[in-house]
Parts: C-alpha cells; sequence; structure tokens
C-alpha cells in the first residue's frame, strides 16, 4: 500500500488499510490488480478525476483540428480574380488549413488540360514560401484536383543592419597615393 505522501507503507491487509482511508477521510484505490501482492493506494479519487479532465481540456484546447477548405477555378478565370483566391488561400495555409483547388471544366475545356496543369504550377510557385504539395494534380472526370498542405513556420533570424564597413572607412585615415 502506498498512502497519501507517496509513501510505501508495505503489505498490509485490506481491513486495516480501508480502515487508515476512513481515518484519513481519503478513498482507497486499486492501482495495479495484476501485480502479486496488489498494490493500492490512498488518494482523494474525486479530486484524481477532476484534474484529469483538467488535463485533457487543456491539451484538446492547445490542439489545432487541420480543415481542408476548398478553392474553387475556372481553366478561363481572369488574372485579378485567380489572384483574389490565391490570397484567400494564402490566408486558409497561414492558419494551418489544407486547401484543396479544384479546376472545374465545361464543353469543350477539357481539350485544354494543358492550362489547367500551367495554372496549378503557377499557384504553386506563388504560395511556395507558406505552402508544400501535398498532392499533386488528378483529373477525376471533368474536375483536376490539387492538395496544398501548410509549412511549418520558422523562425527567420533577424538580420542586423551591418554599418561596420561605412564605419571602418570613415575611421580609417586618408592615404596618399604619390606619382612615382
Amino acid at each position: 500500500m502506498i498512502d497519501q505522501d507517496n509513501n510505501q507503507v508495505g503489505i498490509i491487509r485490506t481491513v486495516e488499510a480501508l480502515g487508515m482511508a476512513r481515518e484519513a477521510e481519503l478513498d482507497l484505490v486499486e492501482v495495479s490488480a495484476t501485480s502479486k501482492p496488489p498494490v493500492c493506494r490512498l488518494m482523494d479519487y474525486g479530486k484524481w478525476k477532476y484534474d484529469q479532465k483538467k488535463k485533457e481540456h487543456k491539451a484538446k484546447v492547445k490542439q489545432h483540428n487541420v480543415v481542408l477548405k476548398e478553392v474553387r477555378l475556372r481553366p478561363k478565370i481572369d488574372q485579378h480574380d485567380r489572384d483574389t483566391k490565391i490570397n484567400n488561400a494564402r490566408k486558409f495555409l497561414e492558419k494551418g488549413n489544407k486547401v484543396q483547388f479544384t479546376m472545374m471544366f465545361k464543353g469543350r475545356e477539357m481539350m485544354h488540360l494543358g492550362m489547367a496543369n500551367e495554372m496549378f504550377d503557377l499557384i504553386v510557385k506563388e504560395l511556395s514560401d507558406c505552402s508544400k504539395v501535398d498532392s499533386l494534380p488528378k483529373r477525376a472526370g471533368r474536375r483536376m484536383n490539387m492538395v496544398l498542405g501548410p509549412v511549418a513556420k520558422a523562425e527567420k533570424p533577424s538580420k542586423p543592419v551591418n554599418n561596420s564597413e561605412n564605419a571602418n572607412e570613415s575611421s580609417m585615415p586618408a592615404q596618399s597615393v604619390q606619382a612615382e
């Protein structure tokens, strides 16, 4: 048995352990039933359960669920509209979400799959600073899909302004050049 101060009491009978628990106004909890002899502990079981719930809640609050956001495009999309959709995707990626780009085709647009590949390449290049390609462009019927995932933020070292070169030049005495 282990008491409330985490001190090992030793092997005692169950009736004595229950008496000690009542005397200390605590619970007798079986910690390891499979060991020989079984290990029990004196503790406030309600308080322990409460602390466990609080720990789980804190872990859940700190956890970020990755959400898949979708951005739909057409092959004949205008440059400004495409830039707006790329900026929206950048915001999603910065929040830590994945972004699925879906290119939808109608009618004869299926003949120009090369344009869609070029557009996906442009999107990857535009978002290369904040994303990585999770899934390459794949065609599924009249759609083409590509998934980009966020990149872990690496801290950028601050670049100090280096004025030491200018300072060294001004502090050095001017040398005279003599013609020979």
